[in-house]
């Protein structure tokens, strides 16, 4: 049985919502969208003026029940890392149903719409970011990357001796703002190598510097902390903190770090080193620390961190043979593959996975599959840090060629581990 773009494929399936009509909303109509938008995700308040800031209107659907909007999701159009290099990627966001219409069958009609979109515009890959663990797998979402929020007791820990050094380097701080130069300048560099970042436009920065007064909940100002030579900015480090005292009148000051990125390895010795011993701080927060952070080998007592690790990046084939053949591997690999896909059905049958280091083909195929899977387990495993293997022994994912799930583990891996710090 073959199945293509050009062959006949299975029809979808209808399922719930079938009956909801999905459109674009009006202008007029975006106030409402965003009031379900926060009502939805529980939100204090979600600013019309902030959305509008990165919104891609053309990109935005809802679902209307006596002309009001009961829906609503939204794509941001992204370059975003992906094994093999930089690639377009559907940045899906602002998921949300009114409270009264739920279970109603919008949500599947706003994402089967949308994904359809999205392959409609030559997007191989969508991703996410999930407010819950239990929604998006029935959509052919998989968990692909992860962070860890970390708590440092700064009296507890410090840096190695043998931390690298370098003693070109110099620090600046500053206002996060009058840095914007400089952090574009480091970020491009470093997003440009760690898969799941994206690269940031001009809205996007302004997202990301954005310094309201009303909505710091006591804590200070942004600041940056630059790592620089002679030759320009090589890391920085974006924070806040909060003036803390004990019962006995001694500080007990938090720093939250926001993010931070280098190109050089001594850059981000230098920039946790100055968080690590600013005065009056007692406690050092960071949500979103790459699960391969150097800090984590620099410390000289990494029994003194505190982590939780989550997933948070997931990740969706909206095409799945051009998403598989413009990624790189690790090993070569020759395999046939036997896809579940309720939603994409134009991705449902089974597929020759032919790839080497060097390039990669997948092309519909007749044969018995080697190893048949849901759409939302390949996405967990397509950043490379997700293997196969733990689905294969919960029983999600089957094997008929022994062997053949590690053989295509092997080929997805990655050495480097995936992160996205931007939460969309």
């Amino acid at each position: 049985m073959s199945f293509s773009r050009e062959s006949s494929v299975p029809e979808a399936d209808p399922g719930p919502g079938a009956h909801w009509d999905v459109r674009m909303p009006e202008e007029s109509e975006l106030p409402a969208v965003c009031e379900v938008v926060g009502e939805a995700l529980l939100a204090a308040s979600h600013s019309l003026d902030q959305v509008r800031e990165t919104l891609e209107r053309d990109r935005s659907l809802a679902v209307f029940d006596g002309g009001r909007p009961v829906g609503c999701t939204s794509a941001y159009s992204f370059t975003m890392t992906l094994p093999g290099g930089p690639r377009p990627v559907a940045g899906i966001t602002g998921v949300g149903v009114w409270p009264t219409h739920r279970r109603r069958g919008v949500l599947s009609a706003m994402l089967r719409r949308q994904l359809a979109d999205v392959r409609d515009r030559g997007e191989d890959v969508a991703a996410l970011f999930a407010s819950e663990g239990g929604i998006y797998g029935r959509f052919g979402f998989g968990p692909a990357a992860g962070a860890v929020h970390l708590d440092l007791p700064t009296r507890e820990v410090a840096l190695r001796t043998d931390a690298p050094r370098d003693p070109a380097l110099r620090l600046r701080l500053t206002g996060a703002e009058e840095a914007r130069g400089a952090l574009a300048e480091v970020h491009r560099a470093a997003a440009a190598r760690r898969v799941g970042e994206f690269q940031r436009d001009t809205a996007w920065w302004n997202k990301v510097l954005r310094d309201d007064p009303a909505e710091r909940d006591g804590r200070g100002p942004l600041r940056c902390a630059v790592a620089e030579d002679d030759a320009g900015p090589l890391g920085y480090i974006l924070y806040r903190t909060r003036q803390r005292w004990n019962e006995y009148g001694a500080a007990a000051g938090c720093l939250e770090v926001q993010e931070h990125y280098a190109t050089a390895p001594a850059a981000a010795a230098l920039l946790w080193e100055h968080v690590l011993t600013r005065d009056l701080v007692l406690r050092v927060t960071h949500d979103m620390l790459p699960l391969d952070d150097p800090l984590l080998h620099l410390l000289d007592d990494s029994y003194r961190t505190r982590l939780h690790h989550n997933a948070n990046l997931w990740v969706r084939l909206v095409n799945v043979p051009g998403a598989l053949e413009r990624r790189s591997y690790a090993a070569p690999v020759d395999t046939v593959i036997e896809v579940r896909d309720r939603h994409c059905p134009w991705n449902a049958g089974r597929w020759r996975l032919s790839a080497d280091t060097d390039a990669a083909r997948c092309t519909p195929a007749e044969d018995a599959p080697d190893i048949s899977l849901d759409v939302s387990h390949l996405g967990a495993a397509f950043l490379g840090d997700t293997p196969l293997s733990g689905y294969l022994e919960s029983g999600m994912v089957g094997e008929a060629t022994a062997g053949a799930v590690q053989r295509l583990d092997t080929a997805l891996g990655r050495s480097d581990r995936p992160h996205c710090a931007d939460i969309f």
